[in-house]
């Protein structure tokens, strides 16, 4: 049997990826990981900015990355969420919200085929970094998915900053199919910035000669994480119990604040409004 090439491989992960219903899809080293902007930063940020929770079980400082012995690249995935759909990301009570139990099933279809398929061994990333995940937006960009925009998110050529994404890691040295020449947001007005309930984009918090390097959050340092997640917590707080489909009881309905990521004008699709900010 004719040995296939790593290329070969990456183009069929790929392309099994995105028959499986994944939008986007693409492949960057670990070594290249270790070295992207969000890896390098968290963990200097100040302790009081928090990532995540950073209450963990595997013994990772603020900040820190697990790399499981069997990371050598990582896929990226994406699923568009499209402003009419809203839905895919909303929490029911405790429950995934459907788009992140698509994204899994993604994930976990491709984990089982590649073994199968390849015996390449393969590990299914959390989420939340202090559970074992990793910083998705940069791991997005090496991947060659998009880039950073202004509003600190992952800016795609086709669909913009509404996709979700998730990812695994392979035992194989993968070619890289990133990172691309694309970035939008160099002569923007940024609205995005501009209708944040909480300011969150109004000052520079960070500065490259602090952390000796160019590449901060919100391109230039100006994201101020505390004040976003004060609007998450207010969107938790301000949640009502409503009766679902699915469920026996109401449950909390939560939604959480996307108004920066409404607000980008890339990727927007042609007779699609722009939900109310309620």
């Amino acid at each position: 049997m004719k040995t296939l090439s790593k290329v070969k491989i990456a183009g069929r992960i790929i392309h099994k990826a995105k028959s499986l219903g994944a939008s986007l899809a693409g492949l960057a080293t670990i070594d290249e990981l270790k070295r992207a902007p969000a890896f390098t930063f968290s963990p200097r940020m100040p302790y009081w900015e928090g990532v995540g929770s950073r209450e963990n079980e595997l013994g990772l400082k603020p900040g820190e990355v697990f790399w499981p012995d069997v990371a050598q690249s990582v896929l990226v995935i994406a699923v568009e969420h499209p402003v009419d759909k809203p839905e895919m990301d909303w929490w029911f009570g405790k429950a995934n919200p459907a788009g992140n139990r698509v994204l899994i099933a993604i994930i976990k279809q491709l984990c089982d085929w590649i073994s199968s398929t390849f015996g390449i061994e393969t590990f299914h990333f959390p989420y939340h970094v202090e559970k074992g995940g990793i910083y998705l937006k940069d791991a997005a960009v090496l991947a060659g998915l998009g880039c950073i925009g202004k509003n600190n998110l992952l800016v795609t050529p086709g669909y913009g900053p509404l996709v979700r994404l998730r990812a695994l890691a392979l035992d194989a040295v993968m070619p890289s199919t990133g990172p691309i020449d694309f970035d939008p947001c160099t002569d923007c007005k940024a609205p995005c910035r501009k209708v944040c309930p909480q300011s969150a984009f109004q000052t520079q918090l960070y500065k490259p000669e602090d952390y000796q390097q160019e590449h901060l959050p919100g391109r230039t340092g100006v994201y101020a994480r505390p004040d976003c997640n004060l609007q998450m917590e207010q969107n938790i707080d301000g949640a009502r119990e409503e009766k679902m489909d699915g469920f026996d009881k109401p449950v909390k309905l939560v939604k959480y604040c996307r108004r920066c990521e409404w607000a980008c004008p890339v990727g927007r699709k042609k007779k699609k409004s722009t939900p109310s900010f309620i």
